[in-house]
């Protein structure tokens, strides 16, 4: 095993901008400056894209102090067509949040241009406690699960 340390996730955007703001109003997530305003040869060496452009920035994810990992929000140039989220195609599927009311979270996603993917749901999970969930999209279609666990179940 190699030593490693979890950094960032990296979410392409349509607009950097305005993604960004979503997730710092919803979530709290902090902006890390600088700006990225990145182009040249090794960009394109790295990300195989020939004339790749990228703008974005860093925002620190909530709940693990100023060193804790990032959301990184880029924007390419050239762009490519995006595949519509589903909760069941291979790679990469969503972020989560733990959020006091899951609901509540929900219609500030919604209310910020968001909109639901699933139900949401309760239900107890053998082992592991009583789990508050529901699947949403951010405004440009990526997906979000919204979460809160308990160790009261349903029954109590």
């Amino acid at each position: 095993m190699i030593s490693a340390v979890y950094v960032h996730t990296n979410l392409i955007a349509h607009d950097w901008h305005a993604l960004a703001h979503f997730y710092e109003h919803i979530f709290g997530c902090v902006p890390v400056p600088p700006e990225r305003h990145l182009s040249d040869r090794w960009l394109e060496e790295l990300a195989g894209v020939p004339g790749a452009q990228i703008q974005g920035i860093h925002l620190r994810l909530p709940g693990h102090g100023p060193k804790g990992p990032t959301l990184e929000i880029f924007q390419y140039t050239p762009e490519r067509e995006k595949t519509q989220a589903q909760a069941n195609r291979p790679g990469f599927a969503h972020i989560a949040f733990s959020v006091e009311n899951v609901q509540e979270a929900l219609d500030a996603v919604t209310d910020a241009g968001g909109r639901p993917l699933g139900k949401l749901i309760q239900a107890d999970i053998p082992g592991a406690g009583h789990l508050t969930a529901v699947y949403a999209l951010d405004p440009e279609g990526n997906m979000i699960e919204l979460q809160r666990w308990s160790s009261a179940g349903l029954n109590g």
